[in-house]
């Protein structure tokens, strides 16, 4: 795929965006994806694109999390087996789905996700904490859904991680981790099945983690509610027009 200027500055400033709203209220696949597709990417593709710039989120998240002396590795290693395996299960098993069937469910889940992002629905961080079996399958169940789709597996890594005993803070340095791992793993089985794009990737890649920078500074000075808000609306106006309607 070839981008021009115009293309080029979408991405770049769709990335930005994602980036801040990952930073505020999580989600930010639900812009990147549906940007991706109008400019003419395949849905399937641009679910398997995407990917690049989230990782490229969540490293960077997770290095601000250890230079704060808030390491969530050694929590996360338990963790990364079943997240992996469910990842690429996940990733394989929509892969396999025409590109318009994956665009009609990305739509419908990015309207689904508008409710908990404008009431900011939060998980509950003092959770009473499961047994190790439990745990795995939650986690390969999450690791699933992440592989499939993306947008929103944050808010479900962070409900799993109280119930496998960790506070709000760890919890979040912890997701980084696990979002990053499961997000390499999907993409690896979106590169073999020929639906990663790396140009509009690493472009994406670009503004993701840039606006994660700001996002960071916008959090300081309170402008969350604003962004949840900005969000909703885009995700709506975005949604209707993969869905078709006019």
């Amino acid at each position: 795929m070839e981008l021009d200027f115009w293309g080029t500055l979408l991405l770049l400033a769709t990335g930005f965006a994602a980036g801040i709203v990952n930073t505020l209220a999580g989600a930010g696949s639900l812009l990147t994806v549906p940007a991706l597709v109008l400019l003419g990417v395949p849905a399937d593709v641009a679910n398997g694109t995407n990917r690049v710039g989230v990782i490229v989120h969540n490293l960077v998240a997770s290095w601000r999390f250890h230079t704060e002396g808030v390491p969530g590795l050694r929590h996360a290693l338990p963790l990364l087996l079943p997240t992996i395996a469910g990842s690429v299960v996940g990733a394989y098993t929509i892969s396999l789905l025409p590109a318009a069937t994956f665009q009609r469910l990305f739509a419908i889940l990015m309207l689904a996700l508008v409710i908990p992002i404008v009431l900011r629905v939060q998980p509950r961080t003092e959770a009473s904490e499961w047994p190790r079996w439990l745990t795995a399958l939650v986690f390969l169940l999450v690791g699933m859904f992440g592989g499939a789709f993306q947008a929103g597996v944050g808010l479900l890594l962070i409900a799993a991680l109280a119930h496998a005993g960790h506070n709000l803070l760890r919890a979040n340095s912890i997701k980084v981790i696990l979002n990053a791992v499961q997000t390499a793993a999907a993409l690896a089985i979106f590169v073999i099945q020929g639906q990663v794009w790396w140009l509009p990737g690493a472009v994406l890649a670009v503004g993701y983690g840039v606006g994660g920078g700001v996002g960071v500074r916008l959090a300081v000075a309170g402008g969350e509610g604003l962004v949840r808000w900005f969000l909703a609306v885009t995700v709506i106006v975005l949604a209707i027009r993969l869905l078709g309607w006019r």
